[in-house]
């Protein structure tokens, strides 16, 4: 009879796509991993995946299997809970990603107000502006502003995100407001570069149509906080999240550049594996990133609603 620890290290195994990353995750090496996933073949009596030096995949059985664990592990997690209530101690550690600023002010308050009701789950915290391969990095869950394409993860919309192009009433005092998108060409532009990052090319609609336009400038970092600052400095005209300015446009430190012609907007959600599957934990996580994280937004462009000509909501 196949053990449900190593029904969970299949289901891992198939979740994110290799023995390393499943070893990641559990805080196992691949060897051991390899093994178990072979003890387990050996008591249904049939290869489950086919690995290859390159590639994992599965079997018609191990489809068949790999539905059929989903239903017995959520009985399992549920039985779990019933006993051990909403604090019931996980099988390995929460790890979350978050970007860098969203992160710091926002997330790791919500990590110390879930332990509070969960101080038995391990959380691991993330933060980057970089966005991290979810699969090789073995996360659990990730906060995310971007563009969300499809892909094995269950993506929880919590916000349609404003993004706008600002500058400080310093710098437009010394350089001028532009009057058109194609006068940032040649305009010093504060960059979030890193490798794979698209940001040396801005989307603004003009004429009811999504433009993208090259920019550049003497200054790029991998960290939005910094980007922040130099935009604060006269440095530059950034790009950012409307509700992310919003303390700043609301005092005036900074100012919308290009207001009629308004920046492509991204989502703000939450990705983690397989919905069906999340453990109690998980799924309590997830709900308190959503409500708060949605209320951080709110609240923020609230304080700035008729600030940059209204174009921040």
């Amino acid at each position: 009879m196949a053990s449900v620890d190593n029904i969970r290290i299949f289901v891992r195994c198939v979740e994110l796509g290799s023995f390393s990353a499943a070893g990641r995750a559990l805080r196992m090496s691949a060897a051991v991993i390899s093994y178990r996933i072979g003890v387990l073949e050996e008591g249904v009596g049939t290869r489950l995946l086919t690995r290859t030096t390159r590639q994992m995949s599965l079997t018609e059985s191990g489809r068949i299997f790999y539905e059929r664990c989903l239903d017995v592990l959520e009985a399992v997690e549920r039985a779990e809970a019933s006993v051990a209530g909403a604090g019931a101690s996980p099988r390995s550690a929460l790890k979350v990603t978050a970007p860098l600023g969203l992160g710091r002010r926002v997330i790791a308050p919500i990590v110390s107000e879930f332990r509070s009701s969960h101080p038995q789950t391990e959380v691991r915290l993330r933060l980057s502006d970089h966005l991290l391969d979810l699969v090789q990095e073995a996360i659990d869950i990730a906060v995310r502003v971007a563009h969300f394409q499809d892909s094995s993860f269950t993506m929880r919309k919590i916000a349609d995100v404003q993004r706008v192009l600002l500058a400080s009433p310093t710098y437009l005092e010394r350089n001028g407001a532009p009057a058109r998108p194609d006068d940032l060409l040649g305009r010093p532009c504060l960059l979030l570069r890193f490798p794979g990052s698209q940001q040396f090319r801005w989307t603004l609609l003009v004429e009811g149509k999504q433009v993208s336009f090259p920019v550049s400038g003497p200054l790029d970092a991998d960290d939005g906080d910094v980007l922040t600052e130099w935009a604060l400095a006269g440095e530059g005209i950034v790009l950012k999240p409307a509700f992310e300015m919003a303390e700043h446009i609301a005092a005036g430190r900074l100012v919308a550049v290009l207001p009629d012609y308004p920046c492509q907007s991204v989502t703000l959600g939450v990705l983690y594996p397989t919905k069906r599957m999340a453990p109690p934990w998980q799924k309590d996580f997830v709900e308190l990133v959503v409500e708060r994280v949605r209320r951080h937004v709110a609240e923020a462009l609230a304080c700035c609603k008729d600030s940059a000509g209204g174009r921040v909501d």
